[in-house]
């Protein structure tokens, strides 16, 4: 089975509520190429899910040339019209129906495709779900997990041109979210289909996506892939966000030391090499944000900040030390057990190569 991929294209949308007082979108611009998989992540109303909306179709867009679908001016086209599949939080299943009469619903009302065509798309799809021994079932017998993997068959059998998923996992359990993800990815692939997956779970995004883009406040941040999201943030919001726990924020300032260049803080004076000397050469005298992720952050009888350690918390494979240097919490992320007890002085020594500068407006310096 192939659900036809589509090029989509989301062109400076905008969206307001309330007779314009509320604006849930600004600009929105977000290219999604065929075969893609682009997740949206941003925090509780963010504008994520409103923009999806748009793009089904389920909300109107204040302008008029904001959805593109595979190069046509789709925005003011019927939902119905529009061949996408939206696959929602809650599975919605109609209770007295089978799972098998669940799946096909969509196609049945249509009345266009033959019985036995809508049969073999049934069992297709869930043999693709490994549900084709439920397809008798009714709804109140199934798990969580089982329900979605029905309300993506009932997707996957109207063969659309892209699918959007609102959420579809926030209401499973954490072992079981893992289990669905990858589950959604390998379908993804199988099908070679164009996907947009709407989260506000971060590592979900980092998972699946073949590209994020991450939403605040109705704007977006950034659009790339997983790592550039996470290793080179365009932002002080998105550095932030993406990453648990997140990074350690320091107030600095460049300074001129001779030749070189130093980064000063109340906790800290760290000179500057490589790179990133390089490329802040013509700062000095900025103040900039420095952040550290956790797992950048090396700890030592000495170091460069000394702190003491406030709490252990075991992670597994990975330990979460905090540490309390001046009044302020770091927190680092170490591999295996480090045999540090609370109470203990340590030292602290961040890793300037891959940290990040940003400026007084929050953009980073080095993106």
């Amino acid at each position: 089975m192939t659900a036809n991929g589509v090029g989509l294209r989301v062109n400076h949308l905008r969206k307001t509520f309330r007779g314009g007082s509320v604006v849930a979108c600004e600009d929105v611009n977000l290219e999604i190429a065929e075969g893609e998989l682009l997740v949206m992540l941003g925090p509780s109303g963010c504008g994520k899910t409103t923009t999806l909306r748009c793009i089904a179709g389920l909300e109107h867009p204040d302008n008029d040339d904001a959805i593109w679908i595979n190069g046509r001016n789709m925005t003011r086209v019927p939902p119905k019209d529009r061949n996408l599949a939206f696959v929602f939080q809650e599975t919605a299943m109609f209770p007295n129906l089978s799972v098998r009469r669940n799946i096909s619903f969509g196609l049945d009302i249509r009345k266009q495709v033959p019985r036995p065509e809508i049969d073999r798309r049934v069992e297709e799809a869930a043999r693709m779900l490994r549900i084709e021994d439920l397809l008798d079932r009714r709804p109140y017998e199934l798990s969580g997990g089982q329900g979605q993997r029905v309300a993506l068959g009932r997707a996957i059998v109207t063969e659309p041109s892209a699918f959007l998923l609102d959420e579809p996992l926030a209401a499973l359990d954490a072992a079981l979210r893992v289990e669905m993800r990858t589950e959604i990815k390998l379908i993804q692939r199988k099908l070679n289909c164009t996907m947009i997956f709407v989260t506000h779970d971060q590592e979900e995004a980092l998972t699946i996506g073949d590209k994020i883009a991450v939403m605040h406040k109705g704007v977006v941040q950034q659009v790339d892939t997983p790592h550039n999201v996470y290793h080179r943030p365009a932002n002080l919001f998105v550095g932030t966000f993406i990453g648990l726990p997140p990074i350690n924020r320091f107030a600095c300032e460049l300074q001129q030391n001779g030749a070189g260049l130093e980064l000063r803080s109340e906790r800290f004076v760290l000179p500057l090499a490589g790179e990133q000397a390089a490329r802040l050469e013509q700062a000095p005298g900025r103040r900039v944000t420095l952040g550290v992720r956790p797992e950048l952050m090396e700890i030592g009888a000495e170091g460069a900040i000394p702190g003491t350690v406030r709490l252990v918390e075991m992670m597994g494979s990975r330990t979460l030390v905090l540490i309390e240097a001046e009044n302020q919490d770091i927190r680092v992320l170490v591999q295996g057990e480090p045999g540090l007890r609370e109470g203990e002085r340590v030292g602290l020594t961040p890793d300037l190569g891959r940290a990040f500068y940003f400026d007084e407006r929050g953009q980073n310096l080095l993106a």
